[in-house]
């Protein structure tokens, strides 16, 4: 099969389009993560149930599935171009490859295709990238790196769908990890696929709590609101589980902008810290990681993202070291997933590491089936409750705030042994240390859902 790498040029779309689609104008917030938003959510007052009784399943294939022939389109929008466009490239093939990998494959018998927006990171932006996508006739969206941006794109496509009855459009949301997004802020039409902050934060506290060299912790972080949060919540959690751990400085600093990060691991070693915790990403992470490496600081490191494109690179300049991630997944899962890893190395040079493309195909496809149609409005209905095996066990959408519900994973940086998996081919790999089951890291949420009328 011909695999064809496909992004759209907004600009040149915005110029050929005349529809009109009016949108809220979107609040100006600096370019965000695999996820984030401008303002750091309320906790969640009401609690909902972690796992809903009587969950849907999806459904079998029937006779080579109902949509069998169709396609469906799905607009990736998210960072091309700009300090996070390796991240974002990275994502959009790994879009592409799990929807060519799983089209025809899934209960429904559709197939998929994803071609590619660059938002630069902006909620200003991201609504350009939105409203040349439905121009274009797509009912699907998917965005992860930055819940501004995401924000954004799940207030316009709300507004949308009210205001066009029958061209509803379904936001995907792979990585934009801002608990607003489905506590006071969620909406009906947006499906979360990520684990959120405060979720992946109760898993690794969870874990570090049975650590006994956790004593002086050091918080470094993006100065957006997933920096705050992941301080934030930190804070919170290690308080209650392991009271006697002190945070003996804590920092944030500009996202994107700091091109040295020395005088951050001068302020580390100066705390006489023991332990970093922090949730930088992209060129934020990898610059850390090499400014520890110079200064030849070796601590543990508590992390969310360093697997993503360039840290691995950057953490094989320093050997061997105790750096751990919390995650849904891993760089050395088995069975279908492990082979299509495999399989994407071989054809990019390059991890295939967002496995949130292939649940997001699995539950569109299970969705479609049990709705025996394509069309978002029946789809959103089918997908709510909705559990499907994955790569690590079944996962289910929780219907009371579109929340995926699912293991999640700590795993450590160490030199690759024969058969594992060899990160961005460094001679290391990220090795599961520790398996959390959906229940652990599930949190409550205040979401009260506004359902569509029928």
């Amino acid at each position: 099969m011909t695999f064809v790498f496909k992004q759209v040029t907004v600009a040149a779309v915005l110029a050929l389009s005349g529809a009109g689609f009016a949108f809220a104008q979107a609040t100006p917030a600096t370019p965000a993560k695999p996820g984030t938003a401008p303002a750091t959510p309320a906790k969640p007052a009401a609690a909902a149930q972690a796992r809903p009784a009587a969950p849907a399943q999806a459904a079998a294939p029937a006779g080579g599935g109902a949509l069998k022939g169709q396609t469906v389109r799905i607009a990736f929008m998210d960072p091309l171009s700009g300090p996070f466009a390796n991240v974002g490239q990275n994502q959009l093939k790994s879009w592409q490859f799990a929807a060519e990998q799983l089209s025809g494959k899934t209960p429904s018998g559709a197939k998929f295709e994803v071609v590619g927006f660059d938002n630069k990171g902006s909620p200003q932006e991201s609504l350009n990238t939105l409203k040349a996508a439905i121009d274009q006739g797509f009912r699907y969206v998917t965005q992860g790196n930055g819940s501004g941006a995401g924000l954004a794109i799940l207030d316009a496509v709300s507004k949308h769908n009210e205001r066009n009855p029958g061209k509803e459009v379904i936001y995907l949301n792979y990585a934009a990890v801002d608990p607003a997004m489905t506590n006071e802020k969620c909406d009906y039409w947006h499906f979360r696929l990520d684990a959120d902050t405060s979720m992946k934060m109760e898993a690794l506290t969870s874990f570090m709590k049975d650590q006994p060299k956790v004593k002086n912790v050091y918080l470094l972080n993006q100065n957006y609101s997933h920096g705050q949060q992941v301080a934030k919540f930190f804070k919170d959690r290690i308080s209650s589980k392991r009271p006697d751990v002190k945070i003996v400085g804590e920092d944030l600093h500009p996202i994107g902008q700091v091109k040295d990060f020395a005088p951050y691991v001068a302020k580390i070693k100066q705390a006489g810290a023991d332990t970093i915790v922090t949730g930088n990403w992209g060129q934020d992470l990898t610059l850390l990681v090499k400014a520890l490496n110079d200064a030849g600081l070796k601590i543990p490191m508590y992390t969310y993202y360093a697997g993503v494109t360039g840290t691995p690179t950057a953490l094989a300049g320093g050997g061997d070291g105790e750096v751990f991630v919390v995650a849904y997944g891993h760089a050395n899962q088995t069975g279908e997933i492990g082979k299509m890893a495999a399989d994407f190395k071989k054809k990019f040079n390059d991890d295939y590491y967002t496995y949130a493309t292939y649940n997001g195909i699995q539950l569109l496809g299970a969705a479609m089936a049990k709705a025996g149609s394509s069309d978002p409005v029946k789809v959103a209905k089918a997908m709510e409750g909705l559990t499907v095996k994955s790569f690590a066990g079944e996962v289910q959408m929780r219907a009371s705030d579109h929340q995926l519900q699912q293991s999640m994973f700590i795993t450590k940086w160490q030199k690759a042994k024969p058969g594992e998996y060899s990160v961005e081919n460094t001679g290391y790999t990220f090795v599961p240390i520790k398996q959390l089951d959906p229940y652990v890291s599930s949190t409550p949420t205040s979401c009260q859902m506004k359902r569509p009328a029928g």
